[in-house]
């Protein structure tokens, strides 16, 4: 991230990611979210398209989407997977892409 404590503040207020560990001199963090683990650290973003992407299950992808945007969060569009699962992308405030996935029974 480029900016250590906005990244830390948007993926707890606005993820919902409880911080479980923080190292201010190192700028690190340790976040998770249910089974989700990631760790932030400032600096400049490597770029490109290389490595994975973080998928937040949520129970109303639609409501969640709002949500996002009512706070300026950048969100993309709600995706229907053949019946099977909806998803949408949101970006930090780096621009990295997290993906939002709600599962369709």
């Amino acid at each position: 991230m480029r900016n250590f404590d906005r990244g830390r503040a948007f993926y707890r207020d606005q993820l919902g990611f409880e911080e479980i560990l923080v190292d201010f001199d190192c700028r690190w963090s340790e976040l998770s979210r249910e089974a989700m683990h990631i760790a932030l650290t400032e600096g400049e973003p490597a770029g490109g398209d290389e490595g994975g992407v973080a998928t937040i299950d949520v129970a109303d992808i639609n409501a969640e989407a709002d949500r996002l945007r009512s706070q300026q969060v950048r969100v993309g569009v709600v995706l229907e997977l053949a019946g099977l699962m909806r998803l949408c992308d949101v970006f930090d405030p780096d621009g990295n892409r997290i993906q939002l996935a709600q599962p369709l029974d």
